[in-house]
């Protein structure tokens, strides 16, 4: 059978995901060659000329003229006039059967030696038939095995798919592979969790999109994945089960008369050995006894961990579904053997005690050297060591490159005096943890921020890519950093101008734990368009935050502290101060605007009473 390869739309521009196909320059059954222009697209900058990655004959096109193609996917498929791997194998069975009989000769002579010197008293004729029949047998048998197998394994592949990885956030179009959750061989469910990615921003988990068998992994843990590029290749139950019951039907059809035959003279020539070897006999009852049990459904890395350890699969209980074995039992089975082998026996009490003693000897003997070891181990609390940059890490590095340099910071300073807001806080705190909400200043900060919004929109747009346009949002989403484990997230509380300060604060924890814990959802981690860094949670009192592209604006809050003030009559009193520092971009964002948006949105915190006049 040929072998058809998908032809990838590869990188055709920065930042370009897709384009338009406007030509195509081939036909499906056209041979093309190697660097032949094939098609014309269009990005938002030129018409670019595709060319043929190699030679061959085009099967199918996977785009009509007018369509949009996506970067990283599949354009059209090709046959580069390679055969298949089952096609050779099948040829060699046919052209080669004398050279095939040969090897496997030589393999049974190999193997069954030990067992032919068994037989002592049987003659050099009767040895030499009962040879002959086992080598004739053994072909026939390996040969009809080898027809069932290989060529399953083969047209599995050839019927797999590809598994593309999708859109998991705004603007990313890599992550990294963290962990495979299954092994290679291994049948899996829908919605199965496959494996997690990590992102700029969260943790993401890749789920099945239907029933299958996985056949191979694209990439290793600790690679990087492109989106909408075959992130592994896998073969729906429909698929596997036909081409199974395909495979049983071949095998049965090429086990012939004359190989069953030559089957059965091997079995009287075995049993003919049984009166003068017990121990033979007892051995091919248990052979046949092997046979008639049950096969037990495992993995096939399953098994090949079972054949590495020399483990019977009938002494482990499988935990899967239909008594399937699994991974973890067979890891589990051998953690347990290891266990019980490390226990100390009764016989081996003396060497224990012996040795006891020996260790109490040479730590006597070390007592000395104690002042120069504890100095050691004072002076290794330092290590070096390269560590790689990957992950959220990796790609916040290259977002704050591009934010920073791109973008043209405007920095403006204030301070608040949220000593009231501080006290109606205490007040509806109570109130707020009967229903199972923790009350923080964070959501009647986001709502001052809402409702500031509201007079001057500008701080809730964004710059189109290619700075023609001002694209106001039609919902006030704002974000909050969060330093997680895994490094910086910001996910945002949606249409905050619609809610109320309990449900604002509701959303807040629920953001703050799924963003600490990793497991972020992209919707939450999209469409923000205003940002909050929190810092002075941790102590700082100034910040120069950095815009978080595409948004405009980002404030960073410092640390709250009780300050001497004047009142209005001139006396000093003692209030809370937080101080506060805005970053707004430039190229749309002037002084004027940032301070009167901010003179505002510090009324309704300084006056949260008058805030209430604003609800809507």
């Amino acid at each position: 059978m040929r072998a058809m390869n998908d032809f990838i739309l590869p990188d055709i521009g920065e930042g370009i995901v897709e384009c338009e196909l406007v030509k195509w320059l081939i036909q499906e059954g056209d041979v093309i060659e190697e660097d032949q222009p094939v098609a014309e697209v269009m990005t938002d900058k030129a018409l670019v000329e595709i060319p043929a990655p190699h030679a061959g004959t085009v099967v199918k096109l996977y785009c009509q003229e007018g369509d949009i193609a996506r970067v990283h996917a599949p354009l059209f498929a090709v046959d580069d006039g390679s055969d298949s791997d089952s096609d050779i194998d099948s040829d060699s069975d046919k052209t080669g059967h004398g050279e095939r009989e040969d090897d496997h000769a030589g393999d049974v002579m190999t193997v069954a030696a030990p067992a032919c010197s068994t037989a002592q008293t049987q003659s050099a004729a009767s040895q030499a038939a009962s040879q002959a029949a086992s080598i004739q047998s053994d072909v026939a048998l390996s040969g009809s095995n080898g027809a069932a197998t290989s060529p399953t394994a083969a047209a599995l592949e050839r019927r797999s798919r590809d598994f593309i990885l999708p859109d998991i956030g705004e603007g990313i179009v890599e992550c990294e592979v963290v962990t495979w959750h299954v092994a290679e061989g291994d049948t899996v469910e829908e919605d199965q969790t496959i494996v997690d990615v990590m992102t700029d921003k969260a943790l993401v988990e890749i789920t099945a999109s239907e029933p299958g068998r996985i056949v191979r992994f694209h990439y290793a843990q600790g690679e990087n994945a492109r989106v909408h590029t075959p992130l592994y290749a896998y073969v729906p139950d429909e698929e596997a089960e036909a081409e199974s019951a395909e495979s049983t039907e071949s095998a049965d059809s090429e086990f012939t008369a004359p190989e069953r035959k030559q089957e059965q003279s091997e079995r009287l020539s075995e049993n003919r050995q049984e009166g003068d070897d017990k121990s033979d006999n007892k051995s091919k009852q248990d052979g046949r006894h092997e046979e008639s049990r049950p096969r037990i459904p495992a993995a096939p890395a399953v098994r090949r961990l079972l054949r590495e350890h020399q483990l019977d699969i009938q002494a482990i209980a499988g935990s899967g579904r239909d008594g399937r074995v699994l991974k973890e039992d067979v890891l589990a089975y051998l953690k347990q053997s290891e266990a019980h082998e490390t226990d100390v026996t009764p016989d081996d009490s003396h060497k224990v005690g012996a040795a006891a003693e020996t260790d109490k000897a040479d730590a006597e003997a070390c007592a000395v050297a104690s002042d120069v070891a504890s100095h050691e181990v004072r002076s290794s609390r330092l290590e070096s060591k390269a560590v790689p940059l990957k992950g959220v890490a990796a790609v916040m590095a290259r977002r704050m490159v591009q934010a920073s340099t791109q973008i043209p910071h405007f920095h403006y300073g204030d301070e608040l005096d949220i000593t009231d807001l501080l006290a109606l806080r205490a007040r509806l705190k109570v109130r707020a943890e009967q229903q199972g909400i923790r009350l923080t200043l964070m959501p009647f900060i986001m709502k001052a921020m809402a409702l500031a919004v509201i007079e001057e929109p500008i701080l809730n747009a964004r710059l189109s890519e290619d700075e023609s346009e001002i694209l106001y949002q039609g919902t006030c989403n704002i974000g909050m950093a969060v330093d997680s484990a895994s490094g910086l997230m910001v996910p945002n509380v949606k249409g905050v101008e619609r809610l109320s300060i309990l449900e604002i604060a509701r959303e807040v924890g629920r953001l703050t734990e799924a963003a600490r814990s990793g497991r972020v959802a992209q919707a939450d981690l999209k469409g923000g368009t205003l940002s909050i860094s929190n810092i002075g949670a941790l102590g700082g009192t100034y910040a120069a935050p950095i815009i978080n592209q595409p948004e405009v604006a980002i404030v960073a809050l410092g640390r709250t502290q009780r300050l001497p003030r004047f009142d209005s009559e001139g006396n000093v009193c003692a209030r809370d101060i937080m101080t506060i520092t805005w970053a707004g971009d430039h190229r749309i964002i002037d002084g004027g605007t940032i301070a009167r948006f901010s003179n505002l949105w510090k009324h309704y915190l300084e006056h949260p009473d008058e805030m209430l006049l604003s609800l809507s």
